[in-house]
């Protein structure tokens, strides 16, 4: 028996000195139609396993929360919506550490219901996707040429729990308010050029009942935006979320402008008719941003199923052209870039022709789910697997998670504060700075002094060896640089801004004029060195200032 043990032992040890180098204490899946979550040690044996009611089946997806609350997915028993696509679920759960239903919704009626991917967000409320039903009338009032009778076009709504069985709509969008098409020009939807019209989607391109599938979702909350995937339409699109509802079925309002038009749109270009298109995605799931402090922290992230060939899927992660008030470049008449391929792409190991996703993972590593097969694995930077484990039947998804994250001990989420260029954390035991999402090499103290403009976080371990979330983006911009102020005398501050933006000069004569990151005057004074900024949302601005000589002096500033 001590020989056993022993043996039993060294085999444990063995498993985990192979994996010690993979980021996260956990493995955490559920697979689809069954009614397991399981989380799983780096020596790949079962830690914790939650068992649900019979009936309720995972649908697509679970996640899980600080403190072990799984967010999940769930095929709704009995669901008689008459919407048949897939994967049709109906609900969406929250289940405690120990078990514990906390939310059980329904969503979903004859007219709609949801299916494939959820997002819970940092609100604590859920994104969820669904069908809605259009009938034969109204895709033909729509200017579409589908003769098939009705259309399943996806909507996203935003749930937040208020009971058990209850929730709020606090958001939504239809991507039938943003279809446009150019068969009849008496409808308020024709447009004469698709290229010219990239915001919104030609509802002729691959018109059918199932029209786009919609099937991953994510979330921004730095930039207040949504991403999601079309497996019909073989794009991953980026839509404001700081709009209201009423804004997000028009083309204007909201922090960028435009109401509930796409933002950016990427991975086959030829659905607006961009001239050289080339299609990367082909088949593709799985939209998210990597999170600051992970592989390609900031950047756009889809799960390719075909994108190698028929046999091989791929990961592609999209460096989009960004700004940094949060609005994408676009040289009109062309496709968005990147245009040739994607900016980075990891060949899996393995093929699925549906489903399928990643996790960004802090140390440069990728964890990858080829759902079909059950294989889920984790690489580091050079494509070496540290860690995989595969189990008989389908996994849409699978994440890793510290032990910290799954048992609630995290430590508290840091805030910065700022003297000019030096920015301090709040205190904690240990400290990492990060710019723009990349890690800076060295910074480890408790302030850290800017030289470079753009996004600093801040991340935390406390004194039991738990990290902590990591901080709300602090923006700095150094107004020495690109800009023509110190020449004439003239001064900004604070620089970020929050309600009032004073300017330190000794001219009398002049005229100030705010710009945003598209070129929209949104505010004009004369001969006044304050500047009320409190109506601007965060991002940055350009300011210039005009001279009684016709001097111009422009510069950008911050608004928090």
């Amino acid at each position: 028996m001590k020989k056993l043990i022993f043996t039993l032992l060294s085999i444990c040890a063995f498993g985990m000195e192979a994996n010690a180098q993979v980021w996260g204490d956990y493995l955490f899946y559920s697979a689809q139609n069954t009614n397991t979550a399981y989380l799983v040690d780096n020596a790949g044996a079962n830690f914790k396993t939650w068992t649900f009611a019979t009936a309720d089946k995972t649908g697509y997806s679970s996640y899980l929360l600080p403190g072990g609350t799984i967010v999940r997915a769930v095929t709704r028993t009995g669901n008689a919506t008459g919407l048949p696509g897939g994967p049709i679920c109906g609900k969406v759960q929250k289940v405690d550490y120990s078990g514990t239903i906390t939310w059980d919704y329904v969503y979903s009626t004859t007219d709609y219901c949801t299916h494939h991917d959820i997002c819970p967000m940092p609100n604590g409320n859920v994104l969820v996707i669904a069908y809605e039903r259009k009938t034969a009338a109204q895709v033909a009032a729509a200017g579409c040429t589908y003769t098939g009778g009705e259309m399943w076009p996806d909507k996203i709504v935003e749930l937040k729990p208020t009971g058990l069985n209850t929730a709020d709509i606090v958001w939504e969008w239809h991507i039938w308010d943003h279809a446009c098409q150019n068969i009849d020009s008496t409808k308020p939807n024709y447009v004469a050029s698709f290229v010219n019209n990239p915001q919104m989607l030609n509802i002729n391109k691959k018109a059918a009942k199932d029209w786009i599938h919609m099937n991953g979702i994510g979330y921004n909350e730095e930039l207040d935006q949504v991403t999601f995937t079309s497996h019909n339409q073989n794009e991953i699109y980026v839509i404001d979320h700081s709009t209201t509802t009423a804004q997000a079925a028009t083309h204007s309002g909201g922090k960028y402008g435009k109401g509930g038009d796409f933002l950016y749109r990427w991975g086959n270009p030829g659905n607006y008719d961009a001239p050289g298109a080339i299609q990367i995605l082909k088949t593709t799931h799985d939209a998210h941003w990597a999170a600051p402090g992970t592989f390609r922290a900031g950047e756009l992230s889809a799960y390719n199923n075909d994108g190698i060939s028929t046999s091989v899927s791929c990961v592609d992660i999209i460096a989009a052209p960004l700004n940094a008030n949060g609005t994408y470049d676009l040289t009109a008449g062309q496709a968005y870039t990147p245009t040739a391929a994607s900016s980075f792409r990891h060949t899996c190991a393995g093929h699925n022709s549906n489903m399928g996703g990643c996790q960004q993972l802090p140390k440069g590593q990728l964890h990858v789910t080829v759902a079909l097969s059950g294989k889920m694995y984790t690489v580091d930077s050079t494509g070496t697997q540290l860690f995989t484990k595969t189990i008989a039947g389908s996994v849409a998804k699978s994440f890793r998670y510290s032990s910290c994250y799954v048992n609630g001990t995290l430590a508290a989420k840091p805030t910065i504060t700022a003297a000019g260029n030096v920015l301090t954390s709040s205190t904690d035991a240990t400290y990492q700075w990060y710019l723009n999402g990349v890690a800076i090499a060295g910074a480890t103290s408790q302030s850290y002094t800017a030289t470079q403009a753009g996004n600093y976080y801040v991340q935390t371990t406390n004194s039991a060896g738990c990290e902590s979330p990591m901080s709300t983006a602090f923006s700095y911009i150094n107004t020495a640089i690109g800009d023509n102020l110190l020449q004439y005398g003239i001064s900004i501050y604070p620089n970020p801004v929050n309600n009032q933006l004073q300017l330190e000069m000794d001219a009398t004569n002049f005229k100030t004029f705010v710009y945003d990151g598209m070129g929209r005057l949104l505010i004009t004074s004369a001969n006044n060195k304050i500047i009320n900024t409190s109506s601007l949302t965060q991002g940055m601005y350009l300011i210039s200032i005009q001279l009684e000589d016709g001097s111009v002096v422009k510069t950008k500033f911050m608004k928090q």
